[in-house]
């Protein structure tokens, strides 16, 4: 990214010099009005040419961001004009002639296609009508001033390349910087709702449970027990209006192509079919297990299958690995789940670290917390921490 002070050099930078040579031009003027030419002498120019012309250099050089390559252009013919009433001070006044070359570079270095012949045209013109009204002007000279001038645009062409390459470079890792970046966000929002979806399918099977056992011990009462009926009931009517203002908050989130709302949601229970489904994708895995297994609520449950399937997906699709492993281990208030292999380092692609983000949000969700990075002896290993209850 470029510095606030480089931005205002390439602002200011132009204008200054323009602006110095000027003010040169008319000091050297003032001190020295006369020149002498093939023994003659001739006065330089009316002070007031000077200043107009040097002026409306100036300014055009400065409009020159909003003009493009019309406002130096425009203040070489100012200066070229100038030589029609001062025909002994372009090619005869030292400070003179490098504003003029500065500006056929400056030109040079805004030329963009077709424009760029144009302001070639016009150095041609401004050479040709300054050696035109030279008190000495002969061909030779029409040719070395032409040819300079042609130089210092042809050098204000060149030096522009390298600028736009490095601007280009700079707009192309910001580009990719934003698209990373949104593409992470959709990641991210993309898993916020796969976790809702699931969490919905979670929610509705406990609450459709809890109804129904509602309405059995309902069934089960005296009929003397009116309050207690009642009461039953308004719990059975709250559950089914939970559901459906569940089905119709969650609804939007489904995806025309979604399983039904309550298919089976997979757990630790589904862990080996997983496994079995990576060895006959190709990659060896590993399985091991330590601890007592514990009966983990069910949002807890289906994290910890995502997370392992999450982290397996990632290595066979970015590490190349040649085996992978699976460590499951029960502690009393935490479930620690370690998936490696022995592929690259680090995750490869375009995308390869945005399965870490939707990990992460689940695993927030459930107060659990997710390490990744190289392994001790290479490869990559993720590691995911778990309390085995949630608090409530």
């Amino acid at each position: 990214m470029r510095t606030g002070l480089v931005e205002r050099v390439e602002r200011y930078a132009p204008t200054v010099l323009a602006a110095l040579f000027a003010l040169g031009a008319v000091i050297e003027d003032l001190i020295s009005p006369m020149v002498t030419i093939g023994g003659r002498r001739y006065d330089r120019a009316p002070e007031a040419v000077v200043v107009i012309a040097l002026c409306s250099a100036v300014a055009l050089v400065a409009l020159g961001r909003r003009l493009g390559v019309i406002g130096p252009l425009s203040a070489l013919a100012a200066v070229g004009l100038a030589a029609i009433p001062a025909p002994a001070w372009l090619l005869n006044s030292a400070l003179v002639f490098l504003l003029a070359m500065f500006v056929c570079g400056f030109s040079g270095y805004l030329a963009v296609g077709r424009v760029g012949l144009l302001g070639l045209g016009v150095v041609w013109l401004v050479a040709s009508l300054a050696e035109w009204r030279n008190p000495e002007r002969s061909a030779a000279n029409w040719v070395s001033v032409g040819a300079f001038m042609s130089i210092a645009w042809c050098v204000g062409l060149l030096a522009r390349r390298p600028v736009i390459q490095a601007r280009s470079a700079e707009e192309r890792a910001i580009r990719f910087e934003q698209e990373q970046d949104e593409s992470a966000r959709r990641a991210v929002t993309e898993e916020r709702q796969r976790i809702a979806r699931e969490l919905h399918d979670i929610i509705a099977h406990s609450v459709s449970v809890m109804t129904m056992q509602t309405g059995a011990v309902r069934r089960l009462l005296l009929p003397a027990q009116v309050r207690e009926r009642e009461s039953l009931l308004s719990v059975e009517q709250t559950g089914r209006d939970a559901m459906s203002e569940m089905r119709r908050l969650v609804g939007l989130l489904k995806e025309e192509d979604s399983a039904a709302a309550y298919s089976p949601q997979p757990g630790m229970q589904s862990l080996d079919a997983l496994i079995a489904t990576v060895r006959e994708a190709g990659l060896p895995v590993d399985v091991a297990f330590e601890g007592e297994p514990q009966e983990l609520p069910p949002g807890v449950d289906l994290t910890a299958f995502r997370v392992v399937q999450e982290a397996l997906t990632n290595a066979r699709k970015h590490a190349d690995p040649s085996r992978a492993w699976v460590r499951i281990r029960w502690a009393v208030d935490e479930l620690r789940i370690e998936i490696g292999n022995d592929g690259h380092s680090r995750p490869q692609g375009p995308h390869a670290g945005f399965g870490h983000a939707g990990m992460r949000e689940r695993l927030g969700l459930y107060g659990g917390r997710l390490e990744n990075g190289p392994g001790t002896d290479g490869g990559y290993v993720v590691r995911a921490y778990l309390p085995v209850r949630t608090e409530t």
